[in-house]
């Protein structure tokens, strides 16, 4: 019997007995291929639509939509925080009892998985909405400080009197309206759903819900960033299944729809078949948070043509085949990062290298897109001369006359308005010389 279990964080394929270590019988091929046909599915979907809504959420101009960018910094220190909250989850589960953690587990992810649901089929029920149902605008907004200190609270001044307010810092500030909740309603029945009866389609629901946002809102800031965060998540993987049993040991005790599942028994049992196959969900947002990077870079280019989506796209469907594949033969954990990885990196790098692309594609910039109001330094500003010519330069300019301005008012109306009668007299004496050559000129 083979099963593809899934770490909390990123993931790993592993084939080996279920949790509680009760015999069953052997799945059927037909099954077995249902089941890994329906993951690999389920997989594209997320990481497809996600990356379509990310061109569109950069596009938009709702701030509670607006994507997280991930920097650098932000991808080489991933790994390890993974690291730290995987080896803290492994002793949890250790300590403490799995009952308790998973009840917690549950509520949070509960909360979590109402919200993700409800943003990601927002777009579709707007459609079937008709035109005159009525739509109000609701704000949720949560600002730190209260009091005076409050922003627009009691205390601040009155507007146009040139006085300023000290600013708070906004916690949350959700913006919705009332086909926003319509959705939130909705999705809280299958949270419900979900938190009763621990039901495999609830949970599948909600990790699509989960994948799609990923996907949509984390955005990798340039190509380098997605190899550094690929390349770490890579040996984290390896590590993590390979050299100990931390990943399985958390991916079986941990009940939250952090992984997709599919029945390989569906055909004999039914809906209520219970010997599932897995895929844990950060093998899809991982990847397809860099696939959706390079179909914004295929936009950049102005081509009309999506070539390094697609191919990263089939890349993936590569990659986590032949994962599938392995698994199957071999029966032993595998970490799916680990063929996900080379062929989401390098089909793309070498489509770029027979395109001549390369350049373009490793200096692109996803967070000129989303801020394209802000300056950027493009190139330096180029200077001739030797650093003595120079500071010569600087000193004449300095040790020049320099102009100086009035300050006082009265000074520039007296400027403009002189109270020297001799000066007053040239002016009128002048007047009237250039008054009597032009009535000359006339006679003339």
């Amino acid at each position: 019997m083979d099963s593809a279990l899934q770490d909390p964080h990123n993931g790993s394929a592993e084939a080996g007995s279920p949790a509680n270590g009760t015999t069953r019988p052997p799945s059927t091929p037909e099954g077995i291929a249902l089941a890994y046909g329906s993951l690999l599915l389920m997989a594209l979907l997320p990481i497809f639509f996600g990356a379509l809504r990310s061109v569109r959420c950069t596009r938009g101009k709702n701030s509670s939509d607006m994507p997280e960018t991930i920097t650098s910094r932000d991808a080489a220190r991933f790994p390890i925080i993974a690291s730290c909250t995987l080896l803290g989850l492994y002793l949890f589960f250790k300590i403490f009892s799995q009952e308790y953690i998973n009840l917690l587990l549950s509520m949070y992810f509960f909360v979590l998985g109402i919200l993700a649901l409800s943003h990601t089929i927002s777009p579709f029920m707007n459609k079937v909405f008709p035109a005159n149902f009525p739509s109000r605008q609701y704000q949720l907004l949560f600002t730190q400080g209260s009091g005076e200190n409050k922003e627009g609270g009691r205390g601040s001044p009155a507007p146009g009197s040139g006085l300023t307010r000290p600013l708070c810092p906004e916690i949350i500030n959700y913006e919705f309206d009332t086909k926003d909740l319509v959705c939130l309603g909705l999705s809280s029945i299958v949270g419900v759903w979900y938190l009763l009866r621990k039901h495999w389609i609830a949970n599948n629901l909600f990790g699509l819900a989960f994948s799609l946002n990923g996907v949509e809102l984390l955005h990798l800031n340039n190509v380098s960033t997605g190899c550094i965060l690929l390349g770490g998540l890579f040996i984290y993987d390896v590590f993590w299944v390979f050299g100990t049993n931390v990943m399985v040991t958390v991916a079986r005790s941990f009940e939250a729809p952090i992984k997709l599942v599919f029945p390989q028994d569906l055909l004999e049992k039914g809906l209520e078949a219970d010997n599932f196959a897995m895929l844990g969900l950060g093998d899809i947002v991982i990847p397809g948070i860099f696939i959706a990077l390079l179909l914004r870079f295929d936009i950049s280019l102005k081509k009309n043509t999506h070539t390094y989506f697609y191919t990263s796209f089939a890349a993936y469907i590569f990659g986590l085949g032949l994962t599938i594949f392995i698994m199957h033969i071999f029966k032993h954990a595998q970490p799916a990062l680990l063929y996900l990885v080379p062929a989401c990196i390098g089909f793309p790098v070498l489509v770029a290298l027979a395109k001549g692309e390369v350049t373009e594609m490793f200096s692109y910039e996803s967070s000129a897109e989303i801020l394209p109001h802000t300056p950027r330094l493009t190139h330096f500003p180029t200077v001739s001369g030797s650093p003595a010519s120079l500071a010569a330069s600087m000193q004449q300019k300095l040790a020049g006359p320099r102009r100086r301005r009035p300050q006082n008012p009265s000074a520039i109306y007296e400027e403009s308005n002189p109270k020297d009668p001799a000066v007053v007299t040239e002016s009128k004496e002048g007047t009237e010389a250039s008054a009597s050559k032009g009535l000359e000129k006339k006679e003339k």
